[in-house]
């Protein structure tokens, strides 16, 4: 049985960015409109709706620019996840004509149509169906049907676009009459088919779809492109017929890559990103409810099934979200965080059950909807019974979480050992949710403070000094344990450490008071004696 010719189609949105955001107005008449970001410094169009478009308007050009042409253009800033986030959506929808959908971005869809298009009635049929899909979700869509991802994507971005003009004296028509009678005489090859719905290139003629369409359409790096239209080499049907060795002596290998990728000469599969991870389950209610003890028995109910499916593909939550369906439209929602992994019910209702006092019942809610929005494996272990070492790492880890329910994830932290002598430096502080507990902690040379703050300026004299002077009273000490000599970390520039090696002493005031002190022996900056930290 003969294998299915490989058909490719390409999915331009040249202005994904700009109609994202039209997309969620409801103007009748919708002004000029601009997605605005910044590029080298300067704020730049990166996307223009078409009203702006009709009024000379184009991505890469000045905010400034741009508003002395148009004084009542609209303007939105840049919003990069946003739109990767929407490419996403788009291609789930492009997995209705074929389950192998890659994304380009910014504002591109790869889709291998190969044994795809007859589910549709034909490659012109389904191009109806994209623009007629496109033009309900109010975006503008250019689309080619190829036998290469290469060749689709020339089609879309570049099919029925003239190559771009050259300075005067720059094209090869332009040079002496003999150089122009020994340069080979290029044939020029027909276009593609096409009507309003694409282009669709006839299978197996990718040299005639390829030969008008500009030479940046091979997708060459930059300046490849400028430097191949200087010698007159503007379109790709220039390049066909130039000898292959001398064309990768002069530009390199790049281009004849991409050449082959796009006449089919070089593979070039299409690599359809993996479907993510869902663990989600819903309750639609027959009556709307609006008492906790309601939601909470509707948390009992959805519980269970999404455990079993974090269980089926051994992961645990990491965050979790309730999402409470309203009748009036409104969608309270509550999220909660767990410091370890959990893939049973009893570790996750406690946490939710503390924030269910925030959910607003409001005229009802008719629907309950539970999701696991963060997860990772889960670590299995032979069983062995519950040893006391484990017991104390779920109930430490149920602790954090439920600080972090109160107080935020972010806002419960604990310290780990950190690589430096320096006694500032000797701990980082982590958030507990995304960080193991420490193991045994290095045993310090001497002792150290209880509390540790920034060095405090303080007034005394000899070695170890028999008075001081700090925060303003006049102290006696008793006693001097020390010295305990620390240099800096050489290998870094630290500014608390430009003057120079410090001298540490543990001394006992006369009020009983013990603090850590230091004299600064002088470097960049002057010494004198300082106080950081306070002993137990």
């Amino acid at each position: 049985m003969a294998m299915a010719q490989r058909r490719i189609l390409c999915l331009w949105f040249p202005r994904l960015a700009a109609e994202r955001v039209l997309r969620r107005r409801d103007d009748a008449l919708p002004p000029p409109f601009a997605v605005v970001g910044e590029r080298r410094g300067a704020q730049v169009l990166t996307s223009v709706s078409t009203e702006a478009e009709a009024l000379g308007l184009g991505p890469g050009q000045g905010l400034r620019d741009a508003t002395a042409i148009c004084p009542h253009l609209v303007t939105a800033a840049e919003d990069l996840p946003g739109e990767a986030a929407f490419l996403t959506v788009l291609r789930r929808w492009a997995g209705k004509f074929s389950p192998w959908v890659a994304e380009e971005p910014p504002a591109g869809l790869t889709v291998d149509l190969t044994g795809c298009a007859h589910l549709f009635g034909g490659e012109e049929k389904l191009l109806g169906v994209v623009e007629a899909d496109c033009a309900a979700l109010g975006l503008t869509v250019r689309a080619a049907v190829a036998d290469t991802p290469g060749a689709a994507w020339a089609l879309a971005r570049h099919s029925g676009r003239a190559a771009p003009a050259l300075r005067s004296g720059d094209a090869i028509e332009q040079e002496a009459h003999a150089t122009r009678s020994r340069a080979t005489k290029r044939r020029r090859l027909a276009p593609p088919t096409g009507g309003p719905l694409g282009v669709i290139a006839a299978p197996g003629h990718m040299r005639q779809a390829l030969a008008p369409l500009p030479v940046a359409a091979l997708r060459l790096p930059d300046g490849a492109a400028e430097s191949l239209a200087r010698l007159g080499l503007r379109h790709v049907g220039d390049l066909l017929d130039l000898p292959r060795a001398a064309l990768a002596r002069r530009f390199g290998t790049a281009v004849l890559r991409r050449l082959d990728q796009a006449l089919g000469f070089e593979p070039e599969p299409v690599s359809p990103a993996r479907a993510p991870l869902h663990f989600a389950v819903r309750l639609t209610l027959p009556d709307p409810i609006g008492l906790r003890e309601d939601v909470e028995a509707g948390l009992d109910r959805l519980l269970p099934p999404l455990c079993d499916r974090l269980k089926e593909k051994e992961r645990g939550a990491r965050r979790v979200r309730l999402q409470a369906f309203r009748t009036d439209g409104q969608v309270p929602t509550i999220e909660i965080g767990l410091a370890q992994p959990a893939d049973t019910p009893d570790r996750i209702r406690p946490l939710l059950a503390l924030k269910l006092e925030t959910i607003d019942a409001g005229f009802g809610i008719d629907m309950l909807r539970l999701s696991a929005i963060e997860t990772e494996p889960m670590v299995t272990t032979p069983h062995r019974g519950p040893s006391s070492a484990a017991r104390q790492a779920d109930a430490l880890a149920d602790l954090v979480g439920r600080l972090g329910a109160r107080l935020g994830t972010e806002a419960v932290t604990r310290l780990h050992p950190a690589e430096s002598h320096v006694p500032a430096k000797s701990a980082l502080i982590l958030a507990a949710a995304w960080s193991e507990p420490a193991g045994p902690w290095p045993e310090p040379h001497a002792p150290r403070p209880l509390v540790l703050f920034p060095p405090e300026p303080a007034e005394a004299e000899g070695s170890p000094p028999s008075r001081i002077r700090w925060r303003r009273r006049e102290r006696r000490i008793i006693r001097a344990d020390g010295p305990e000599r620390i240099l800096p970390e050489w290998w870094l520039d630290d500014p608390q450490w430009r003057n120079g090696p410090r001298d540490y002493w543990v001394v006992e005031l006369d009020g009983g008071e013990r603090i850590w002190l230091f004299q600064a022996l002088g470097g960049l900056l002057s010494g004198g004696w300082w106080v950081e930290g306070e002993m137990a």
